[in-house]
């Protein structure tokens, strides 16, 4: 069942103030920073109903660009969560729309993240996240499009249809959080909640020209209350976490959610107060994973980091190539678990006729081989092909019994332990042996790739899986955009089948003006540290500003409407 009548409806009921043109106050508002247009609700200047309104009106045209919404929760956020009766005029997010991923559970709404089965199955209370939303002042007013079944760097299904890039609307902006960072990118909101499980914030950032912190398990709300594909799924656990159109966004979204006491709405968050990181003028240690030996970056990719690279050294700091733990073990450990149930659970709400992503399909394929012609396509693959990557991925891809399971999870401990003991050694002799302050990465090979393009590049996801894995704090930043001129790629041998899979659908001269990002990685639970470590990013290459190609800005398409002028 398609939920396009019911969603052109809600469209169609909005009251006629939201289909006018964007004032002059709305544009204000739209390009206001977050803590502005709380501390304007503070003082009584502005209402909750004028912010609503400029970021309704946004958000609806943001959608005719790109499809992007799921649930229309406008009117009633209008009429009840932003009326002064109901909303908190003091609180941390006082007044401030936010934009919630499908998965997300709002009393009356659906909740069916793209299965036609589950279509009409409203929630029928708030989720501990969206009640805590609520008592900060917030107003949930929109829910954002997924791939079905989560597992996926693109967005399509077919309750919804598919969702386009903001900058190419022939390339996604990326999965599973993929509404989000397309709505986040065009303005229609400013702050919005996301998952992750194995890249699903960092990714659509990366894509889509946007900030994402992903959580440690613990710190972030969202466990309780919300949907999902996979209800029980442990082995690589899922967070909620934030995503927002500029980094003071957030974090400011990050204090006020923490201010809030998570732990007194939902059971699974630590009690764990906000803790600041002031890392202003301080010479910090960066550790570079230039290649994770499955898919070397991209040009356009590993410029970016580049660019960050000599920033980061020309003001002072250390930055040194590092040798990890392999990230291949990462991956081999992080793909069994997170599908030892065959993928069964996720595949299980789809109809007989209802397609799966492009991506998936080609994993339930592997899946559902006999075991032995597995094997033998596995010795293809490393005597024949020379590929003893994919030879052994397609030999472990199977459904687990329970001690297979064990064993996963035991051989996750001992390579979580093990990265444990790498970090605490320090980076070498160079540096004194001294503990690097964070690690910086890719979060993917390639910049957003085509439609359907997770056919070919779903097993390339290991710069994101890997801290998932090891439940890092991990945030992506828009660094550069891909450049036809600088980012043309060079012959080369593929290492393995994955590697070659993903180079298939590079092409810098398709992808030209698309953002590319990197990563900063912390530590367990340091959240606050690394968005810390991603404003050090940010000031550095800003103040590089044109040196190594053209530095990231923000999409305002009300000055595109407005002939460039405000």
């Amino acid at each position: 069942m398609t939920k396009y009548p019911q969603r052109s409806a809600a469209l169609s009921a909005l009251p006629t103030h939201y289909a006018e043109p964007l004032t002059a106050n709305d544009i204000k508002l739209l390009d206001s920073p977050v803590s502005s247009i709380v501390q304007q609700v503070h003082a009584r200047t502005i209402t909750p109903q004028d912010v609503l309104q400029a970021y309704a009106k946004q958000s609806l045209l943001a959608h005719v660009e790109t499809n992007c919404l799921t649930e229309i929760m406008i009117s009633q956020a209008e009429n009840e969560w932003a009326q002064k009766e109901s909303c908190n005029l003091d609180g941390p997010l006082a007044g401030m729309p936010v934009s919630l991923k499908d998965t997300v559970g709002v009393e009356g709404y659906d909740a069916c993240i793209g299965y036609s089965r589950w279509v009409g199955k409203k929630v029928e209370s708030d989720s501990p996240l969206v009640r805590l939303l609520k008592d900060a002042g917030a107003v949930p007013f929109v829910k954002t499009n997924i791939p079905i079944t989560l597992l996926s760097f693109e967005s399509t299904n077919s309750v919804f249809g598919r969702t386009a890039n903001p900058y190419n609307p022939s390339f996604t902006p990326g999965g599973s959080s993929s509404g989000e960072s397309a709505l986040l990118a065009l303005g229609g909101s400013r702050i919005g909640i996301g998952t992750d499980v194995a890249g699903s914030v960092r990714i659509p950032a990366h894509y889509a020209g946007v900030y994402a912190v992903k959580a440690s398990v613990g710190r972030f709300p969202g466990k309780a209350g919300n949907l999902t594909s996979m209800p029980g799924q442990e082995g690589v656990a899922p967070v909620y976490s934030p995503m927002a159109r500029t980094l003071e966004d957030l974090e400011v979204f990050w204090r006020a959610v923490v201010g809030m006491r998570p732990w007194e709405y939902d059971y699974s968050v630590l009690e764990m107060p906000w803790k600041e990181a002031d890392l202003a003028g301080k010479k910090l240690r960066w550790g570079v994973m230039w290649d994770d030996g499955v898919v070397r970056p991209s040009p356009a990719c590993r410029r970016a980091l580049e660019m960050v690279v000599e920033a980061l050294q020309r003001n002072g700091h250390s930055v040194v190539p590092i040798s990890p733990p392999s990230p291949k073990e990462g991956l081999l450990i992080a793909s069994q678990l997170l599908l030892a149930d065959g993928n069964k659970t996720a595949s299980l709400p789809l109809s007989r006729t209802e397609p799966t992503d492009p991506g998936m399909s080609q994993s339930d394929l592997i899946l559902s081989l006999p075991r032995f012609i597995k094997r033998i396509y596995a010795m293809y693959l490393r005597h024949i092909k020379r590929d003893p990557l994919s030879a052994e991925l397609v030999e472990v891809w199977h459904e687990k019994t329970v001690k297979e399971y064990y064993a996963l999870v035991s051989r996750r401990e001992r390579y979580r332990r093990e990265w444990w003991e790498w970090w605490n050694r320090g980076v070498g002799q160079e540096e004194g042996g001294e503990r690097f302050d964070f690690v910086l990465t890719v979060p993917n090979a390639l910049p957003a790739v085509k439609h359907g393009g997770m056919r070919d590049g779903w097993k390339g996801c290991g710069y994101t899986f890997l801290f998932n894995l090891l439940d890092y704090t991990a945030g992506v930043l828009p660094i550069t955009y891909v450049d036809r001129s600088l980012d043309k790629l060079s012959p080369c041998e593929s290492r393995n089948g994955i590697e070659a899979s993903a180079y298939k659908m590079y092409d810098a001269d398709e992808m030209h003006g698309l953002p590319v990002g990197v990563q900063v990685v912390g530590r367990r639970l340091e959240e606050e540290k690394v968005l810390a470590g991603m404003r050090v990013v940010e000031q550095v290459v800003r103040m590089e500003r044109g040196r190594e190609g053209r530095v990231f800005e923000l999409l305002k398409p009300w000055e595109r409407a407005l002939g460039g002028t405000m």
